[in-house]
């Protein structure tokens, strides 16, 4: 027994922290393959293309965003609209030896200024859709040219400024770098916990009744002697209550415990009830609260009864949830109100 618990609270601090680093680690491991299979790379950073580059060679290149330079633009006349309000004004230009479309926003060619000399943009290299076609027409229309005739002197692909400068790309990348951040830091901090356990949130929690270390230390040292009552993730020592299960680590001293109490919860498919889980909740001073889920009921009883008979102070056995039950079945008005009125003053 002594050897089995020897650094056991220890040990299963690093064990957990081992176990909440794979969530962190996968998901950074698939941001990386996000960001090399799929666009999101292209918007931070898009492809660097000069006049010369075709526009057709490039998409077939798989390339999505584009960052180039841009000469001689000439209003189409034509604009782009959503929900009412303009979203683009379509330009066109000479690109090498092609015409090509170029969807501006309204901020970047002044709401449709005629002629823009130069201009050096970033945007979604797209292939012709609905609308750039429906401009052709119009302009095919406008110079009493032929359907096919316009288009084949324009570039089936145009570059479209505002889809690489609307909301959606920007809530795209604050929510990948956000998400990104938070599971580094969260990997940083289980790395750090893992390998100081002392920094560890259980362990940090026991500030609130002393020394952490020296707390930690005596736990250690109780439960390697000999817990007084076991079960598969709880134990209690002399002076401590200890979880140590795969949902969390916690540490209380039993002198600070207040409040002791068990949750029922009827697990069911339909009308069909497979199983019933138990969760001991427990509240102690300063503020601190512990709930030890998925447990056998007859575990939860006996810690219950244990730390009754440890300390006479505890309250056993009430919840806030079946207080109207109570007053229903077994208690009446003033004794309910003595127990809330106690259980006030003491937190």
């Amino acid at each position: 027994m002594m050897e089995n618990y020897e650094h056991y609270i220890t040990k299963n601090i690093k064990d957990v922290c081992r176990t909440k680093m794979i969530s962190p680690i996968i998901y950074l491991i698939l941001l990386l393959a996000l960001w090399i299979l799929s666009p999101i790379s292209e918007i931070v950073v898009p492809e660097k293309a000069d006049s010369n580059d075709s526009l057709t060679k490039l998409y077939k290149q798989d390339v999505s965003y584009i960052d180039t330079k841009l000469t001689d633009l000439y209003f189409t006349g034509y604009t782009q609209t959503s929900l009412g309000f303009t979203t683009g004004y379509y330009y066109y230009t000479m690109r090498g030896n092609e015409c090509i479309l170029v969807l501006l926003s309204p901020s970047t060619s002044e709401e449709g200024l005629p002629k823009i000399t130069a201009l050096h943009t970033k945007g979604r290299l797209a292939k012709r859709d609905r609308a750039a076609k429906d401009v052709l027409d119009n302009l095919s229309k406008d110079l009493n040219w032929t359907e096919t005739g316009i288009a084949s002197k324009v570039s089936p692909y145009y570059i479209n400024e505002p889809d690489c400068r609307n909301f959606r790309s920007y809530l795209l990348l604050f929510l990948y770098f956000a998400s990104m951040l938070y599971a580094f830091i969260s990997l940083i901090l289980l790395v750090i916990y893992y390998r100081f356990p002392l920094l560890s949130p259980p362990v940090r929690q026991l500030s609130r009744f002393g020394k952490p270390a020296e707390l930690l230390a005596e736990a250690e040292e109780e439960l390697a002697t000999l817990p007084q009552l076991a079960t598969d993730d709880m134990f209690i020592t002399e002076h401590y209550f200890i979880e140590t299960s795969k949902y969390g680590i916690a540490i209380v001293p039993i002198r600070e415990i207040i409040w002791v109490y068990k949750h029922s919860t009827l697990h069911k498919f339909f009308w069909y009830h497979f199983s019933i889980s138990y969760t001991l909740h427990i509240t102690a001073n300063k503020h601190l609260y512990i709930h030890c889920p998925k447990n056998i009921k007859s575990d939860i009883d006996g810690i219950m009864d244990y730390l009754a008979e440890a300390n006479h102070d505890i309250l056993v056995g009430f919840s806030e949830e079946n207080r109207l039950a109570v007053q229903e079945k077994q208690g009446t008005p003033l004794q309910i109100e003595k127990f809330l009125e106690m259980l006030k003053k003491r937190i």
